[in-house]
């Protein structure tokens, strides 16, 4: 940083961005510029008027505009950084939020240094983890077709027969056997059987598209969604959800670093004093759809370790060292479960502890995939 530098804090919505700049200097002027439109050109010409790209630092918050104006600056040259809104400084004494406002603290806290940048994938990469969050709508969208149908089913007293289990052929075969004497009821049952028909062609659809977005990914990324699938409970889906959400796992020094990223560590209040750690529910403070996909994950890890026959085959192209990573895992994970169902803890708190240990696990592997393709680099999470 010179004495030149501008710190540029950018407040973007879909239609506007707001525009303030911090000078050099601790004690620099911050100066709001105003409003421009979220356009391609107006940023170039933005840029031209703030200075040299060599001089500008730039800063927005995530959100939902995504990283369309972090891509255009790059293409600029300027440099910018997208931060993490949950860990901007807030005072609790301020309740006053305009654009502007939002803009000059950006700028105010960049230039010392207050702020925390998120990691930013390239197009590629974004597409594919588009496409896995779609997919993953899809399945609670199949969810809930479901459910409309069994629970109108419950409310008219039919249920399937004895011992057999729902969503099978058998009992779609007894689902289209179903009559009822009311055509609104008829009506309304052929709708939801009929969309959850729809929501499986559109599940089994979308697996088709992933599975060829993989083939066609570089041949990393390739290599860590074969890596993780060495560990029980982690098929295709699951591995490739896990890589498109933590990106690259070398920007994490430590293990620790990607279990908060998940926000599936515990909170924690032990102020007052020495004592005792007062720890409380997680923070729930990181990837929400990594944290799902874990949770599902984790719960294989209730049974006695063992390598099924689809497990083997999923390690058979992999080394030594990934298979001996994923049967520790299944040693300790399990024994963990029961050592904590034992202490009395819900299953629920206790799948909870081993999906974020499994993520350990993770991280070890997908570490050692990764060596072979680039120099891990050491980049905040």
């Amino acid at each position: 940083m010179t004495k030149d530098t501008r710190f540029v804090g950018l407040d973007v919505h879909a239609e506007t961005i707001s525009v303030a700049v911090a000078e050099a200097g601790r004690d620099g002027e911050v100066r709001s510029l105003g409003h421009v439109p979220n356009t391609a050109e107006a940023i170039r010409k933005l840029m031209a008027r703030l200075g040299k790209a060599e001089q500008l630092r730039v800063c927005y918050e995530a959100g939902p505009c995504g990283y369309v104006v972090y891509w255009q600056l790059a293409e600029l040259g300027v440099a910018c950084e997208v931060v993490a809104p949950s860990l901007i400084p807030v005072k609790s004494g301020d309740r006053v939020k305009t654009d502007r406002k939002d803009a000059e603290k950006l700028a105010r806290c960049y230039r010392a240094g207050d702020l925390t940048p998120v990691w930013v994938p390239d197009a590629a990469h974004e597409a594919l983890r588009d496409l896995v969050r779609g997919r993953e709508a899809a399945q609670r969208d199949l969810f809930r077709a479901r459910q409309r149908v069994l629970k109108l089913l419950l409310r008219h007293g039919r249920r399937s027969p004895e011992g057999g289990k729902n969503w099978t052929k058998a009992h779609f075969e007894w689902l289209g056997r179903q009559r009822f004497e009311e055509a609104p009821l008829e009506a309304i049952f052929a709708d939801y059987l009929n969309e959850v028909r729809h929501a499986l062609e559109r599940v089994a659809r979308l697996d088709r598209a992933i599975d060829e977005a993989v083939e066609s990914a570089p041949e990393r990324t390739r290599a860590v969604v074969a890596a993780l699938q060495a560990l029980r409970g982690v098929a295709k889906t699951t591995a490739v959800t896990v890589a498109v959400e933590v990106g690259s796992f070398s920007r994490f020094e430590r293990a620790r670093q990607l279990m908060a990223y998940s926000g599936a560590v515990p909170s924690e209040r032990s102020t007052g004093g020495p004592g005792k750690a007062r720890r409380g529910s997680i923070t729930k403070t990181g990837n929400g759809h990594l944290r799902r996909i874990l949770t599902e994950a984790a719960w294989h890890y209730r049974h006695p370790p063992r390598v099924s026959h689809a497990l083997r085959a999923r390690q058979r192209e992999q080394g030594e060292q990934v298979k001996e990573i994923s049967w520790k895992a299944q040693v300790r994970l399990s024994s963990r479960f029961r050592r904590l169902l034992g202490r009395g803890k819900p299953p629920q708190k206790a799948v909870t502890a081993v999906a974020r240990e499994l993520l350990g696990f993770m991280w070890a592997i997908g570490r050692e995939a990764e060596a072979r393709y680039l120099k891990p680099a050491k980049v905040a999470a």
